[in-house]
Formats: structure tokens, sequence, C-alpha cells
């Protein structure tokens, strides 16, 4: 058992066992289990008592005493158990154990004679549990397993088309766990070559109203008789479609197997005649009820002291069921601080430590409860003020107490103001009023109490950090004031001389204190002189004697406490009776008592002393304007039409009547006169108002000011359709507010229609139905009463994101070669939150599941893509989704496309054609290029011998290097490189032969130098001084580099450092590389050579001799990632 879910109803069969668990998951550490039997802590029997683990062990197994079952009826019962801890204690749901019965047919089949092709219809009814099956018997053998024998699961059994073989004794068997019963036989005859009469349609078996329990299965009957047969249809008469679950069974038969509350309605089964217009039909309403369940459950929370917390709780159900609250398994009451909503809300203000525990929402109806668990955690901090000392309350006057305090024991310094705290001592359902006090004082007048009331009043203190723990609470009693209203007078005669006067003394609430006394004032209608007479405050009655027969009095209350008298009633008149008509007339009633409520007056009274001779009574009413007199007030019989009402006439035996449909809180005078057959008699009277309209239980006294707006408006994110929106009352007022209004609306919207107004009558409320991350406004005024203040600042917040409710709209495709599609949509319409990947799905076979799709992903700010890899000629599917933080949404219709058919042009495109073709035009032009170059060289050669062997050193490396070497392709002017190059005497020979010293470096990212270079280096500048050519000698140098990762270098002069002799002299650079740039960034020599591809770099100059290299070649050397440079002379 648990408070969630758990059996409702255990039925025990004959020798079995039941065992019920508490397992209740919210409780931490459990310290005992305690089971409860019908609401009372359980007496353990022998078979029933508690295991060891907690659980109950319940037996059906009893022993036979004069054919009773005595453990029976001691274990049957509705069983709850209560799981105690640490923090507190929860109860489960109650369990029902009953044991399996079945009772006598309450109705038997009966016989009957139907005629041949008729329709014959058997019908037996009982009750058990579980419910029995019933199944019927013709002859004491299974009925013919044939569609004419219809058996329906209500005991009902329909034979359509009867047959002469059909004749027998039928009977129908009920079973179920209990045992099986027989009912009576019934036979049926059937009259042999008689054809149905072919006269209208006739329902023979019309469908009834029925009552079930969601779950259970419904039978709606329809048999209907006509020649020819009629056809039977059924509709629902609220015009919904009959539900796709509700089965035909037979012909003409609705069965529900599973009946849900949505199955309930009205039900009309109509037969047409075929080939007619006849048709007649047959209605009955199905209703099905509902065990209650929780449809919101309370959540658990954690709240620091003096904060508020609200658990929130709804239920579903059919009847509607009512919610109560449980506090550690027991019964919360609706109470000053704690409160009981009516939409099933528990909200507790000013937490304290003993709020903490477990919370239990209990909703229940007729057919069973529901519950839900919720655990209070109460937060304390550090360094929070001690609760105020010595607090007292003295009592001012009637409504005002002046209460006092000391400050906190601890952190005192730190404390910021107080909050004043105070309710009705005695009673349920009192509101708790708050007061924001300054932190300069320690004391206050609390005003606008009821006088003579009991007041209970605790302080708290507040730092930045938080609420103190409340003070001692202190009762204090206001003092006695004048009564607030006037006793209610009656008034009657006995004799010519005198007048009785009765009166029911004001109530408690309206009394002000203990009534001490009453003056009755008295005096004829025409005379001025008031006669006064005094009487104790526990007399109800006085007789007024030495009158003047037939004369008109008017007589007055009032009631006095220990302060004075208060206002006196309204003057009611009275005529004293006829000395000379005494033996006919029949004296006024006695004892007339009216007990005002709210909308009517409960009127009661006695005979008169006469009443032998009276033959009833009349009773007249009417509502007393404030603009009249008492001189208007009627009095006889004769003016009958004086009064609203009436007369009302009631028998002798009559002693109460009540006045219903009255207006609250108006003045209304009643006369109650007794008649005989001769005339009416004398009135008895009474004057006195209703009672008033209770006000609002938080209706604070009307201010003069309009209260200030709240203060610490916060709103919080709950989901993505609410937001908390919370707040406090204005800081250091005495204004009391009656409710506060939330005006809310989406951000930046002016459209007055989109602006929402909610009331709370608490310090914070939930705000459901909103858009998923949508940008709201808020803004909360206080409200007095007949008075609202401004609205105050506007607090904003967004809804937490969600899914997207929409999949990505306008999904386009287009076919770009046979191997790619170009994929093209738009944002969802409804994104609920920040789009952060599109989902692509796409498949040449639409109907395999989407695991089995290829899936693409792209970045929520691109909106097409290109899709490769596919197959030519080949149809694809295609679909999209959107996912935010939350999750993905859900995915657009499926779209497909046709790849394009493979061409020659499509493996051969203008590109790789273009490329061909320039390739071979540059290397034609670099072979003519080099004979240029060797006819220039061979010249020089001529004019200077010497150099021969050097230059065939070069040549002969040229032709090494050139073997993987890309020709060059482009020229750029000589003056763009000036700068890279150091200045050189112009005199500074070098030797050809010493170039090829640099024939080759390979290094590694982050490696120096190799020494032989560095020495090469040296021997070059050595050398740079001794010898000049005036040759033109041609220097290639080739430069490979391959990085996998890491920054780009930052200019020309970390990739290639080649100092010239003479930079005066014209020279030009050429670059290859491949059409993608993806680009180092500027270099302003060398254009934007494609990173980690191969490179090319032909120098041209007059006396142009490498000095050396100052870096070695590393290109990545500026970098974190792998890679490595080369670099090769290729000659000069």
């Amino acid at each position: 058992m648990s408070c969630s879910a758990g059996p409702a109803k255990v039925i025990l069969e004959p020798n079995q066992v039941v065992v019920l668990d508490c397992n209740l998951a919210p409780v931490e550490q459990v310290i005992n289990i305690t089971w409860k039997k019908n609401g009372f802590p359980l007496v353990e029997q022998e078979h029933l008592h508690v295991l060891p683990n907690g659980s109950l062990f319940i037996s059906s197994q009893a022993v036979a005493k004069d054919s009773k079952y005595p453990e029976r009826a001691g274990a049957e019962g509705n069983y709850s158990c209560v799981s105690h801890s640490s923090l507190g204690a929860v109860t489960s749901q109650t369990a029902a154990v009953r044991f399996s019965t079945l009772s006598r047919f309450f109705q038997q089949p009966e016989s009957q004679t139907v005629e041949e092709n008729g329709m014959a219809r058997f019908e037996c009814r009982i009750e058990g549990l579980p419910s029995p099956v019933i199944t019927w018997e013709k002859d004491h053998e299974a009925v013919p397993a044939e569609p004419r024998f219809i058996t329906l699961p209500n005991g009902v059994l329909q034979i359509v088309d009867v047959r002469e073989s059909d004749a027998g004794a039928y009977h129908c068997v009920a079973t179920n766990a209990a045992r099986k019963r027989y009912s009576n036989d019934a036979v049926l005859s059937v009259l042999k070559g008689s054809q149905p009469a072919g006269g209208d349609v006739t329902i023979l078996a019309a469908p009834e109203n029925t009552t079930v329990v969601a779950g259970e299965s419904v039978v709606m009957e329809c048999m209907a008789a006509a020649d020819p047969t009629p056809f039977v249809s059924w509709i629902r008469q609220d015009g919904k479609p009959v539900s796709t679950d509700v089965i035909v069974l037979g012909r003409t038969n609705l069965l529900i197997p599973s009946s849900q509350p949505h199955h309930s309605g009205v039900y009309v089964c109509r037969a047409n005649k075929p080939q007619t217009r006849q048709f007649v039909t047959a209605a009955a309403e199905l209703r099905v009820l509902a065990t209650p369940s929780i449809s919101q459950a309370p959540e658990t929370i954690s709240r620091t002291r003096a904060s508020t917390a609200r658990f929130v709780c709804k239920a579903e159900g059919e009847p509607a069921p009512t919610i109560h609250w449980l506090k550690n398994g027991e019964a919360i009451l609706s109470n000053g601080r704690v409160k009981v909503q009516s939409s099933g809300s528990l909200v507790i203000n000013q937490i304290g430590l003993e709020d903490a525990g477990y919370y239990q929402c209990v909703a229940e109806n007729s057919l069973g409860m529901a519950c839900a668990t919720a655990k209070l955690s109460v937060i304390v901090r550090e360094g929070l003020p001690s609760a105020p000392k010595k607090v007292s309350a003295v009592s001012l006057s009637s409504t005002t107490v002046l209460v006092s305090w000391e400050r906190p024991e601890y952190n005192s310094e730190q404390i910021i103001g107080f909050s004043l705290h105070y309710q009705r001592a005695v009673g349920t359902d009192n509101v708790e009023y708050q007061f924001a006090v300054n932190n300069d004082t320690t004391e206050l007048q609390v005003k606008d109490l009821e006088p003579n009331t009991n007041y209970v009043f605790y302080v708290v203190a507040y730092s930045q950090l938080g609420a103190s723990r409340t003070s001692s609470s202190i009762i204090v009693q206001t003092l006695e004031d004048v009564p607030s209203t006037a006793p209610q007078l009656s008034l009657s005669s006995m004799t010519p001389g005198d007048i009785r006067v009765t009166w029911l003394p004001p109530p408690p609430e309206l009394s002000n204190g203990k009534i001490t006394k009453y003056k009755i004032d008295y005096c004829t209608l025409k005379e001025d002189q008031v006669t006064s007479i005094e009487v104790g405050g526990n007399e109800t009655q006085i007789t007024l004697y030495s009158l003047h027969p037939n004369k008109v009095y008017k007589v007055r209350i009032a009631a006095s406490t220990s302060v004075g008298y208060g206002a006196p009633s309204e003057w009611t008149q009275h005529r004293t009776p006829d000395r000379d008509n005494q033996t006919h007339v029949p004296f006024a009633p006695t004892e007339l008592k009216v007990r005002a409520k709210m909308e009517s007056l409960l009127i009661t009274w006695q005979p008169p002393a006469n009443h032998a001779q009276i033959s009833g009574y009349k009773l007249y009413y009417r509502e007393v304007g404030p603009e009249e007199s008492s001189d208007e007030s009627p009095l006889d019989g004769a003016e009958d039409e004086s009064w609203d009402v009436g007369p009302i006439k009631l028998k002798k035996k009559v002693k109460q009547y009540e006045l219903t449909r009255l207006a609250p809180g108006k003045l209304y005078e009643v006369k109650l006169v007794a008649f005989n057959k001769h005339e009416d008699g004398y009135a008895a009277v009474w004057k006195g108002k209703t009672e008033k309209a209770p006000a609002t239980a938080v209706d604070p006294p009307v201010q003069k000011g309009p209260p200030l707006p709240p203060v610490q408006v916060y709103a919080e994110s709950n989901s993505s359709t609410s937001i908390w929106l919370r707040w406090k009352k204005p800081d250091f007022t005495t204004v009391k507010i009656v409710n506060y209004t939330v005006r809310f609306s989406p951000w930046g919207l002016k459209n007055a229609s989109l602006v929402t107004y909610y009331t709370s009558s608490d310090e914070d409320i939930l705000i459901s139905g909103l858009k998923p991350y949508t940008r709201y406004e808020f803004a909360v005024q206080s409200n007095g009463v007949g008075i609202d203040g401004p609205f105050g600042s506007v607090v904003e917040r967004f809804t937490l994101p969600d899914r997207p409710s929409t999949p990505p709209s306008d999904l386009r495709l287009h076919p770009l070669n046979p191997y790619a599609v170009q994929v093209h949509w738009c944002p969802p319409v409804e994104p609920n939150g920040i789009i952060v990947e599109y989902l692509i799905l796409y498949n040449a076979n639409n109907t395999q599941p989407d695991d089995m799709w290829t899936l693409l992903t792209r970045e929520g700010n691109i909106f097409s893509t290109e899709v490769h890899g596919l197959e030519s000629d080949t149809r694809y599917f295609f679909k999209m989704g959107a996912k935010t933080v939350v999750g993905s949404g859900p995915y657009s219709n499926v779209k497909d496309v046709h790849t394009l058919r493979e061409k020659l042009s499509d493996v051969l495109d203008i590109h790789s054609v273009t490329g061909i073709i320039v390739g071979v035009c540059l290397g034609l032009l670099c072979i003519l290029f080099c004979m240029c170059a060797s006819f220039r060289n061979s010249k020089q050669r001529d004019a200077l011998p010497d150099l021969d062997s050097q230059g065939a050193s070069n040549h002969t490396y040229y032709h090494r290097s050139r073997q993987g070497v890309a020709a060059p392709s482009a020229t750029l002017d000589s003056h763009e490189l000036e700068s890279l190059m150091s200045p050189v005497p112009e005199d500074a020979p070098m030797p050809l032969g010493d170039i090829t010293e640099l024939t080759e470096v390979h290094s590694l990212i982050h490696t120096s130098l190799p020494e032989d270079i560095v020495h090469g280096k040296r021997k070059i500048s050595a050398q740079l001084k001794e010898r000049q050519f005036a040759a033109k000698p041609h220097l290639w140098i080739s430069v490979e580099c391959s990085c996998l990762s890491g920054p780009k270098p930052k200019s020309v002069r970390n990739f290639l450092q080649l100092f010239l002799l003479n930079k005066e002299q014209m020279f030009s650079v050429t670059v290859t590389y491949p059409k993608n740039r993806l680009g180092w960034g500027e270099v302003p020599s060398l254009g934007r050579p494609f990173w980690g591809q191969h490179m090319q770099i032909l120098f041209q100059s007059n006396n142009a001799v490498c000095k050396g290299l100052q870096e070695d070649f590393n290109v990545c050397k500026e970098g974190a990632g792998e890679g490595s440079a080369k670099a090769w002379l290729l000659g000069a």
C-alpha cells in the first residue's frame, strides 16, 4: 500500500491469505509502522496481525461455529497504515478488504410463449463479489453456440428467429470465486406455423439508465420487432460520435468492454422499418463513475523560516472529489497562517521549524480516495537574530491594543525591521494579519479590533539574512463597548390595560461585552412624555400595566454593558384591546419571538389566553424604509394594504413560520394576529433587522488613502508554460490589504486585449497557460476596501524553453549533381526556445523506422546545406526536425527528391578540364622559359670559363629536383620583395660552388637549424667578400609545408627568408598553388598560399646569390600543431 497507488478493494476467496505492505516512498528512515482498521487502531488477532517487517497479515480461513464465520466478520474492513520517521508521519490510502460472496437471484427468468420466427428474451439478476459470470443452459445443457442465441454480460439471453426446436426449459448459471448458483427454470413455448403480424415497428427491450464504475463492462440493450425485420442503429444524443471501442453485440445491442468517463452520455436506439419512414426510438443515460485520481500532485519544497510555502493539489473523479490535507497523518484545520484554499491548495505563511514535515493531499468521493505526499523542509541560516523578547500587550480601548517587545538577545545589531502578527484567539478559519514595523521602535498600536474579543499576538525580527524565530505568543482581550445592536422586541396584550414586552438578547458577537441591564421606553402615540423602566441583564420580558384600553402605544428597548447603553431599537406600535369587546376579540398571541437570519426570519409564538375562541392566525410583514416614521406603522387588520406581504393565513395548531427570500441587513416589521369567525384579534408586533451579509474574512477597515503597491516583486520561471510571481506587503505601513491584482501580458505588446488580470489574496500566484520561451511583464497592485492602489514597477521574466512544437518549415530540396542534393529550410513557427541544432533524416526507403535513416546535424544558425555521397538516379526521402536545449521537436512531413542521372560531364567537370588545359599551357611555358635560361647561361659561361664546373653541378641538381616540383605559373613585380632583403655591399662576391652546400634541408617543427647548415652559412658569408659574379644565375627554391593543426604563420618572414646580395637589381618571384584558397591571413608579398599544400617559389635575379637561411623553413614554428617543412635548392 502507498499514498499514490494501490488496491482500493481486495477480495479474499475462501482459504486465501493476503499481506498488505506499507510502502510509503517519501518517508526516509522509517522508525515504526502502525495500522488502522475503520479509522481506529488495529486490534491484532490470530487471523489478523502485523508481521515483523510492518506488513499486515489477513487470513480468510475460518473455523466453523454454528455454520458462521466469526473470523470473516472480524477481518473485513477498511485498512490503512501510518509510517513514522524522525521528520514526521505519512498515512496510506484506504484499502477495503472484503470476502467473496454470491447472493441469491433477485430476478428469476420467466416462462413465455412466442411465435415461430419471433423473438424470445430471458433475464436473471444476481449480485456478488467478484461480479459473477452468467451463462445459460437449455434442458440442463449449454445453449447452442449459434448466432441466434445472444448472451449478454448483464444476465440477458436473447433468441431471434425462434424455431420449434428452441422450445424447452431455460435457466441461468451464476459463478464466481465464492460459489455457483442456478436460477429457476423458465419454459419457452413456440407456436408452430404462425407468422408474426406485420404491424408497426416496436421496441421489445429498451435500454435502461445505467451507472457503472470505470473499467466495468456495460450493455445497452435494444430489441425491436416488425415485419420485415427492422434496422436498428445507435447515436449519442449530444451529437458526438459513438466511441470506436464500442462493440455491437448480436444484431442490435451495444457493448462497452471497459467503460471510461468519456463514454458517459445519453444513447438513443432507433429502429427503422425497412422501405418505410416509420421508426421508433428509445433512449437511456449511461453514467460512468471514476475513483479519485491526483492530476497535479504537490511538490517537495524547501523554504527559509518566516517565508511562505504553497502546495498545489488538483484531483479528478466522478463525482468530483473533495480535497483535504494532512500533516504527519493528522488533519489540518484552516486557521490563521495555515489556510486551505477553495481550489484545494494549501498555503502556510510565516513558516517555522514546527511546520517541517510531510503534507498529504487527500481526494475523496463516494468510490474511494487518492492521495499525494510532499515534504516541507525549513531552512535556518546561520547568523540570524534570535526571537524578540518579553512581548506584552495592553488594551487601550475596545478597538485598540498596544503591543511592545524587547530587541533580540543575539545579532540584534543586524535587525532591519520587525513584523507584528495577530489574529483572533478563538474560532476556526481565522485570518492572520501582519504589520511591518521600523527598526527604530519596539511597540505598535494595533487598531480597528473587535470589542471584548481575545486576540493572540507575536513578533518576528528581520535581518538581511532572513527572519528570526517567532516570539512567544501573548493573548489579550479588548475592552468592552456599548452593544452594537438593540434587542429584538415583541409586544402583546393579555388585558385591555397592559402590554407584554418580550425580547431576545443581542447576539454575543454584537453585544460587545456582558449585558448588565435593559431599558424599556414607552408612551402613547400622541404624547411626547416617555416613561422608562430598567430591568436586569438576565430578564427577557416585562409587562407594562395601568395603560389605557384601545390606545396605540409605542415601545422601544436598549441594552447596556458596563460601558453604557447602546442605540435603542426602533419604536414599535401596539394597540391595547378594547374593554367593551373582550368576549369575541381574540387576544394577541403570546411569547412572539423572531430569530433573524441573513435572508429569513423564523417566527415562533404561543396561543393567546382565550385560544379556544380562535380559528387561526394571520401573519403580515413589510420592509421598513429608513425614511419612514414610526407613526406610519399600520397596526389594524383593516390596513392590510399597507403591508408588503399578508395576510398569510395559518392554521390554529401552527406555532411557527419562516419568512424567506429577505434582504440581508434590512429592517422588517412583523405583525401576527389571531382571528375567529367574527373578527381579527389584537396584534403581536415585532420589529428588527435581518443579519448582515458577512464581510470577506480578510476585509480590513477602510483607509483614507490608497494602499501602496507591494514590494520585492519577483518572477520565477516554473515551467515552459507557468511563472511564479511573489511579492511582499508594503514595507512599514499599517494599511490592511484585502487582496492583490496581478496584471501581465507578453512583453512589449500594447494590445489591451492581450492584458490579463488575476486576483490573489495571498502574496504569490502561479500564472499558467503561458507560451514557452516567451518574455512576459508583470505588475501588482494592492487593493483595499473600496479603493485600489497604483500598480507597482514592472518585472519581466521568460518562461522556460521547451521542445519545438512545430518542425522546420518550408523544406525545399534541389539536386545539385548525381551525388549531392541542396537542402533549404526555414525555422519552426513555434520554436519554443533557441534552436541549437537541426536534424536532417534521409533514406531511399521511407518505410524504414527513423533509427535506420541517415542522420545529419547542422547548427541552429544554418538554413541550408548540401548532402553528398548519394547515389545517382535515386529517389531519396527527407524530413527535418529542430532541437532546443530541452530536446527535439516533431519531424516535418516527408519530402522526396530524385538525384540526377550520371553523365560524362559529371565525371570530368568544367573545372577539371580547365585545370588540365591551364596545366599543359604552364608546362609549355616552363619548358620555353628553361630553354631561354639555359641559352643565356651558356653565353655567360662562355664569357667566364672558370665557372663551368659550378654551373654544371647546379644544372645536374636542377634536373634531379624538378621531377617532383610543379612548374611556376605567375610572376610578381620585383619591387614587392625588396623589403625582405638585407643590404649587402655590391662588391661582395659569392662562389656558386658554395651554394651547392645547401643542397637540401629537412627539419621538424620547433627544431633548430642543423649545425652543418650553420657552418655552411658562415662559409658562404666568408666567401661573399671574395667573389662577385657578373653573370645572372637563376635560383630555384621549392618549399613544402604540411601542418596538421595550429595557427597560421603571421607573415612571409616566418615562411621564408632569402637574402639577395644585390638588392638594386630587379628580380621577380613566381608562386604557384592550388585553386582553392583557405588563406594564411595577409601575406603582402606572396599572396595567400594554400595552407598545408605544396608551394614552389622561383627567384630570378642578376648577381643573385643565396646568402643563407636565417630560419629552417619551419612555417609551423609559431603554432602547437604537428607538421614539417622541407626546402630544396633546385638550381641556379
